[in-house]
């Protein structure tokens, strides 16, 4: 269940990419990116910091 970055409310802020334990996300521009989906273990680290909730995982 790879996370999915809502590009409305996403500022590219950074901190997702800082918290994943896997590198999930990459910056591309000023939005943050789903890079590699399948290093994704579900641990919701990404979904907790993110300061413009704009991360959620996606249900299976």
């Amino acid at each position: 269940m790879p996370p999915k970055v809502d590009l409305e409310k996403c500022t590219g802020c950074g901190t997702c990419v800082d918290v994943c334990p896997n590198e999930v996300f990459e910056l591309v521009g000023d939005k943050s990116e789903v890079a590699r989906p399948d290093d994704c273990t579900a641990c919701e680290q990404c979904v907790m910091e993110c300061p413009e909730e704009a991360i959620a995982l996606e249900e299976e």
